[in-house]
């Protein structure tokens, strides 16, 4: 299952309390003070991860606490401090306070991490001939863990367009495929095989439908997913078989990303015309071509007709993307 927002509840782990001790034997008898300090309590630290793939873990894991410090013991002996909670989550996690809403940390890259909230200090001892105090609380809070994929290239379109056959064609992912609309109800991420020497990431985003920005269909949840992508693949069913216009699919998903974000709309887009198998189409990619002077690959992913050509295209552009970042 895959689960891209979580809410969890952490917190760090209270300070120790200061010991109160007097030391007494033959040779003292008035005694001396000599309680030792309390421990710092552990941090809570999260942590992205290359070998976590969904925040699933925080479905059935909402609450979760660093150890606390140990107390303080005689003759002056300091107590241990508590061991730090790692929180391992995907790469591209962003870390967001539940109450506010402010972003605290985006954890882009493996091996990024950020100390969400810090333990309490010790107690202080009465060494010394002070008296001795608890220790301190460890931070608490509320936050929401919100997940964007991070891949090179997103394959948008709606419905049925054919999006999970174009990934299956192109790399080794295996997404359930079927003719009707929804088929795909989670992002499904692939590897291109090695293209001019160079492999990249490519999501297939679920469909996106007019509305989607608003939360019709699926588009809403998963919108998010192509932000981080440099390029997308725009995938349009040419053969209008489904008894939609292809330009209308293509406007109403364009539409969308604008609505979403305007940067979104920017980004480097290639146009695929699929399902050129299937009669009609070639009268249809006439008919689409004098609406639009964006150059337009016809393509079947099913066969692998114009698959090449389309790769090759969507190669040059990430390129130019990797090289302007």
């Amino acid at each position: 299952m895959f689960i891209d927002q979580a809410r969890i509840y952490i917190k760090a782990g209270d300070g120790g309390d200061g010991c109160s001790s007097i030391y007494r034997d033959k040779y003292n008898r008035r005694g001396r003070f000599d309680g030792g300090p309390g421990g710092i309590g552990g941090r809570v630290i999260l942590k992205a991860d290359c070998n976590i793939q969904t925040l699933l873990d925080f479905q059935y894991h909402k609450h979760l606490a660093a150890e606390r410090g140990g107390h303080g013991g005689s003759n002056n002996k300091k107590g241990r401090s508590g061991g730090d909670l790692i929180v391992l989550v995907p790469p591209g996690t962003i870390i967001r306070d539940a109450n506010e809403g402010l972003v605290l940390r985006d954890l882009v890259k493996p091996g990024d991490e950020v100390i969400i909230a810090k333990g309490g200090m010790g107690g202080r001892g009465n060494a010394g001939g002070r008296e001795a105090t608890a220790g301190k609380p460890g931070e608490e809070r509320e936050v929401l863990l919100e997940l964007k994929l991070i891949a090179d290239v997103g394959i948008i379109g709606y419905p049925n367009a054919g999006k999970s056959t174009l990934i299956s064609k192109i790399s080794s992912a295996r997404p359930k495929i079927a003719n009707y609309p929804f088929t795909t109800k989670e992002p499904v991420l692939g590897v291109v095989k090695p293209h001019e020497g160079v492999s990249f990431v490519v999501a297939d985003i679920p469909g996106l439908i007019e509305g989607a920005h608003h939360g019709r269909g699926l588009g809403d949840k998963f919108l998010r997913h192509i932000e981080r992508t440099r390029v997308l693949i725009h995938l349009v069913d040419i053969s209008g078989q489904e008894g939609r216009s292809p330009w209308s699919d293509y406007a109403a998903v364009g539409g969308e990303l604008k609505l979403y974000s305007k940067e979104l709309a920017k980004r480097p887009q290639v146009i695929a015309l699929n399902k050129i198998d299937l009669p009609g189409s070639r009268e249809n990619i006439t008919a689409f071509r004098k609406k639009t002077r964006k150059k337009a690959f016809p393509v079947s992913a099913l066969t692998g007709d114009g698959v090449k050509r389309l790769l090759n295209e969507v190669y040059k552009l990430l390129k130019k993307a990797v090289l302007s970042t």
